[in-house]
This record gives structure tokens, sequence and C-alpha cells, in this order.
């Protein structure tokens, strides 16, 4: 019996979709993708929503949109998938790493005040701030927090700090599309939101993303950047900046329609799926995800449970694979990746909390069409290898 990770909830209405496009003449940049962008742009109250090749390029383009350069530093959590780091180190910026909530995950904004207090003071309080090699004496631009596992973080906190000190918030929901927080959608809190639609995700194009803003001004730039910097009032090959090829074809843009149009199911599904894992797992030696409370709505992106202090997570994988349960290690912390380490000096103990998690955290399979039986399999297989 094998249970995989995560599996796309993909039907005739799909593919069926596909097949539309393939019978037009417009593979790329045509009808679909423009209904497609304002699907997303109606489910989540943006003005604009600009699709892009996947969520690395949209919180690459977020970035440039934003004027984030050579030094600038820009605070951001360590416990998130690489690319969120990744997409400063691209424009030489420098990421400041603060710790994370034991219970959410997401970055905290308590610590996140003291930060930004002490890379704007300067001196000493900014020195310790810095990683010990790499930096230099950049100025403090932006916050880029993540909604982890689904979860927004505490948005009223981050922007309210940041709108404090002229800082640009970029907001990545890349795991959170369908999520709500105080009511309003998540991506809705920065200046811009970035989401992703790979296959492991709420909705998936098969690879791909969305960047929103309610900036007119923005959304030009945002198409423009994604298109090779073609300028709107130009020819086809009329250029106006230096651009990226982050498009994303119809083809793709079809299957995000037929996704849009059964979100509010797959969440459903999902959901109880979460429920689920939740009533199997009570008597199992795990910590099972915090419950939601009355300002945090999460989209169910991936389940995490936590292991107990000292097991031995490698032989939980083992015991669990060996029983044909796929699992994954989530998430181990971005600034001891070891080209973090390297380019700058990064070590142990710079977040502890995030540390600690990040080493007892493991993903069970989950996704909307996952069957009761084969969950009950999975945590029986989990039971057998936590002792």
């Amino acid at each position: 019996m094998t249970i995989p990770m995560s599996s796309p909830d993909l039907t005739d209405r799909e593919r069926e979709a596909v097949l539309e496009v393939l019978r037009t003449p417009r593979l790329s940049m045509g009808p679909r993708l423009e209904a497609f962008e304002a699907g997303v742009a109606r489910r989540v109250g943006a003005k604009h929503a600009i699709a892009v090749s996947s969520g690395t390029a949209g919180l690459h383009l977020a970035a440039l949109a934003a004027g984030i350069g050579d030094g600038d530093l820009v605070i951001t959590t360590p416990f998130s998938f690489v690319a969120s780091a990744n997409v400063l180190l691209y424009e030489r910026a420098v990421p400041i790493f603060v710790d994370v909530d034991p219970q959410t995950g997401d970055i905290d904004p308590a610590l996140v005040e003291e930060a930004v207090h002490d890379l704007l003071k300067g001196g000493e309080r900014r020195q310790r701030r810095l990683p010990r090699k790499g930096a230099s004496d950049g100025v403090l631009k932006a916050l880029l927090p993540v909604d982890a596992f689904g979860q927004p973080a505490d948005y009223e906190r981050l922007v309210k700090e940041a709108r404090a000190h002229s800082l640009i918030v970029i907001e990545d929901a890349c795991e959170a599309f369908g999520a709500t927080y105080n009511g309003r959608p998540a991506g809705m809190f920065g200046d811009v939101g970035v989401f992703a639609f790979y296959p492991n995700k709420q909705m998936t194009t098969g690879e791909g993303g969305v960047v929103t803003t309610h900036s007119e001004e923005e959304w030009h730039q945002l198409k423009s950047l994604r298109n090779q910097g073609r300028a709107d009032d130009g020819g086809w090959l009329d250029h106006a900046r230096l651009g990226f090829n982050y498009r994303i074809d119809d083809v793709r843009a079809a299957i995000g329609i037929g996704q849009l149009e059964k979100l509010d199911r797959i969440l459903a599904l999902r959901r109880e799926a979460a429920q689920r894992y939740g009533e199997l797992l009570r008597d199992v030696h795990v910590e099972v995800p915090h419950a939601d409370d009355a300002d945090h709505l999460r989209s169910w992106f991936v389940y995490v449970v936590k292991l107990p202090e000292g097991a031995d997570r490698e032989r939980v994988i083992a015991g669990l694979e060996a029983r044909g349960v796929a699992t994954s290690r989530y998430l181990p912390c971005i600034h001891l990746q070891s080209y973090m380490r390297e380019r700058y000096g990064f070590a142990e103990g710079l977040c502890p909390v995030a540390e600690g998690i990040a080493k007892r955290t493991l993903a069970l399979p989950f996704y909307a069409q996952l069957e009761r039986e084969d969950q009950e399999y999975a945590v029986e297989a989990l039971r057998a290898a936590v002792g």
C-alpha cells in the first residue's frame, strides 16, 4: 500500500479546458490568461492580478517592484521554503531572519518590532542583527512575512510596524490561497501579495503563481517585468525595461480556471481531511497543528505534526516509508542551508524557536481526495513508528 504526500484534484473539467485551448491558435498571452487573472482577483478582492510562471517568479517580481536591490535589508522568516529568501539574493539584498511564533510557525511580530528598532537605531544594536559576513551598509527596505502552512501571519501588527517606518510589506501567501485573517483574504495585507499553484497546493495550474496589487502603476510594471520588459504601448519587440520570461501560458491558465470553479469544494475537503487527522491522532504521541482562532482561518496546505522532544525523526520516517506512507521533513530552516551558511556565516542559535520546530516536524500525506481508510493506515503506521 502506497499513500503519496499529495495529489492534485483534477477532473474532466480541467482536461476539457486544456483541449479547448489546444484547439485554438492562442496558446499563450490569450483570453484564458486574462480570464484566470480576473478570477483570482475576484476571489481575493484585489484590483489587479498578474499571473506568472511560479510563486518564486511572483516573489521575485514583487521584490523588483518594491525597489529592493543591492545591499538592502529585508526582514523575513527562516521557517519557509527557500524561495522566500532566494528572491532577495537574486537582487543582492540581504535577508535578516527573525524567529517565529512557536505555535503558528509564522514570523513573531514582537521580534520583528525589536529587529526593526535595532536596525534603524544603528551602532551595536544594528550590528548584532546583521549576518557575520556578506552584509553592507544597506538600508532596511521591507518586511517579507510568510503565511506558513496556510496560516496567515499577524498582519495587524506587522503592517502597523511597517507603516510606522515606511517599510514595504510583501506578503508571501504562496501556501495560503483561500485563507482569511480578520475576515479578509490572505494576500491582501501587504503592498503586494503572492500566491503559488504548484501541484501540492490547495489548487494548481501545474506550475504557476499570481501577484496581486491595488496599484495601477504597479500592475503595469509587473505585467511588463514578467514579459521581458515589454512596453504596454509599444510593439511586439519594443522593450521599456530589463524584464524576465515569467509568463504563464493559456494551457495552465485554463487549468486554473477549472480549479477556481471548484475551489470551495477543494478547501472543504482538505478541511475535513485535517479534522479527521486531528481525531485519529488523539492518542498518538505527537503534537497536532494548533486550532484556528477568531482572527485566523487557515487554508489547509499541508498537515504537519511535531514529534516528541528527542524523538529519532529519521527512524520514524524510515518506519513510515517501510509501510508505504510518504512523508517529508517540513521544513528545514533556511538560514541553516549550506549555501546560506557559506554566504552569510549563519549558524545554529540565530532563531532557536524555528530551529527547534524544524527538528521535530513531519508532514503526513494530505490532499483533497484523501480517503479516511488511507488516513487510518497512515496514522497506524505513525503510531508504530513513534512507538
